[in-house]
């Protein structure tokens, strides 16, 4: 009883502290949309002439589970949804993750998010466009060489009152199959931000360093000064002509590059007379060939098949060859410029929109725009997160990303697999064409039942294939050595008669030495002519 009492005490603690998590979990969501309900009247579509790609809600190939389609090759497409509170990014840690699938691929296009300004910034939803202000965009984009997984950061010069893009330097690059994969930026407060794909950590930087932005959120302390001018004596020549050095009296500038070769001699048996393309003989007049309108009808011209056979044709000419007293146009040795001064820059000074920064002032998010232009179709959204917490991120990495991509990545290693076997098979299939034609060879009849039987054993276990092909080399060389070294074996059949001598008289042992004399005497045409 008492084991019992203490057993259900420990579910009971176990339930509720999964419910704390649950509600610290939703208070750390800020935004989530699974779309497993239909988009329309929950995201805003632009209504902008050059957006003309339609949005649909579909599920994703295989699944049951719904997303955001891009359904139209080569169109512009654009899309928003506005936050019922705009996020501050300034405070604590703010992740950014959301679901794609390119299910046609991605030769050129984008598959980025733009996490949207507020619309006093200057933007409406239903204008909303390339221009409307984005504090962060983050997302696949991939087109001929440019294959990256963007991250820029909208930032305001508090100086000049500019916004300026910084784009993070050395981006990862996109998975380039069809499976689902999720995509996570943890904005922290201690400056860094860190991309994760499919929950790996892929890029880590700081927004403060110029190491990791291009250009640097803190501008240089100095710029070159736009008024400065390169003063009109200054030489930037490192080297410059000898004015002291003379043209050789021997240097001829007319010598050709190249003169005729005047030992050459035109071959015997060259053609003089016979051209070097001639009609085609086989050539007729098209019987709609009408000389008054299309003119006289010539035959086509092919070139002279008694030339190709002969050295050439046609008048014979000496070859050119070059000219050993050929030096071209003289000019003056360089020197180093006594008035050389370096390559001109213009002065420093104090930048006027410098800045110092302990954190990025970071303009708060009012709303998520899908705003692209894309070549292919089939482009899936999903699982759209805003979070406080990288662990409720991963949590849905887990639970929503996790189950699907391991699905499809069952599936496309079992269509691989298929489509390795169909390979080998058709590549087996070619090389068993090639074992019967090697059975039909002449010299090799005396084992081709020996071959045959290899090659059908191999159909019935194609992983026997290779052991197959060894073992038929291995009887073709075997034969091919004995054709090569079989005739030095002679001498030994050359002493049976030698034997027969010394055994005094038997009759038996003399008739088979004569028979092998016969034999070798009879045999050695045979191996002449195989020799021919």
């Amino acid at each position: 009883m008492m084991i019992m009492t203490r057993y259900a005490l420990l579910l009971l603690l176990a339930f509720a502290s999964l419910q704390l998590l649950c509600f610290a979990a939703d208070d750390d969501v800020v935004f989530y949309d699974s779309f497993e309900e239909s988009f329309d009247g929950r995201w805003i579509v632009s209504d902008k002439d050059d957006y003309k790609g339609v949005w649909k809600h579909s599920k994703s190939e295989g699944h049951d589970d719904y997303g955001l389609l891009v359904s139209e090759m080569a169109k512009k497409y654009a899309i928003v949804k506005e936050l019922d509170e705009a996020v501050n990014l300034k405070d604590g840690t703010t992740v950014l993750q959301f679901e794609t699938r390119l299910q046609g691929g991605l030769e050129c296009g984008g598959a980025y998010l733009k996490y949207l300004r507020p619309q006093d910034a200057g933007w409406k939803p239903k204008e909303f466009d390339n221009e409307s202000p984005y504090s962060i965009m983050f997302g696949p984009d991939k087109c001929g060489a440019t294959n990256k997984l963007h991250f820029i950061l909208k930032h305001k010069n508090p100086k000049s009152g500019e916004y300026i893009e910084h784009h993070l330097k050395y981006p990862p690059s996109v998975p380039s199959d069809k499976l689902t994969h999720v995509y996570t930026a943890i904005l922290k407060p201690d400056n860094e931000v860190s991309i994760l794909i499919d929950g790996e950590e892929k890029k880590k930087a700081s927004f403060l360093s110029a190491e990791d932005f291009e250009p640097p959120l803190i501008p240089s302390k100095t710029i070159p000064d736009p008024d400065d001018k390169k003063p009109e004596d200054w030489d930037e020549r490192a080297k410059i002509p000898d004015p002291d050095a003379v043209k050789p009296e021997d240097w001829d500038e007319d010598a050709p590059m190249e003169i005729e070769d005047e030992e050459a001699v035109k071959p015997e048996s060259w053609l003089d007379d016979e051209p070097e393309e001639i009609d085609d003989p086989e050539a007729t007049k098209p019987e709609d060939w009408d000389d008054e309108e299309d003119g006289e009808w010539e035959a086509p011209k092919i070139e002279n098949p008694k030339c190709e056979i002969a050295p050439g044709c046609g008048e014979w000419k000496r070859p050119m060859k070059r000219n050993p007293a050929y030096k071209g146009k003289w000019s003056p040795p360089l020197i180093d410029n006594p008035s050389y001064k370096g390559i001109w820059k213009p002065q420093e000074i104090p930048n006027p929109n410098y800045f110092e920064l302990e954190k990025p002032d970071f303009d708060p998010i009012a709303a998520i725009g899908i705003e692209i232009w894309t070549m292919q179709d089939g482009i899936l959204f999903d699982n759209i997160l805003i979070a406080k917490n990288d662990k409720v991120a991963e949590s849905y990495r887990e639970t929503t990303w996790k189950p699907k991509f391991e699905v499809e990545k069952e599936k496309q290693k079992a269509e691989d697999e298929a489509a390795d076997s169909a390979r080998l098979a058709g590549f087996q299939r070619k090389v068993f064409d090639v074992l019967y034609k090697v059975a039909d060879i002449p010299f090799l009849s005396k084992y081709k039942h020996q071959i045959l039987d290899l090659i059908e054993h191999a159909e019935t276990q194609p992983n026997l294939t290779i052991g197959v092909l060894v073992s038929i080399v291995v009887i073709i060389l075997t034969i091919f050595f004995k054709l090569i070294f079989g005739g030095k074996k002679q001498p030994r059949v050359e002493k049976k008669p030698e034997v027969a001598e010394t055994s005094n008289g038997e009759g038996s042992s003399g008739e088979k030495a004569e028979e092998a004399e016969k034999e070798e005497a009879a045999a050695a045409p045979r191996r002449r002519r195989r020799d021919n």
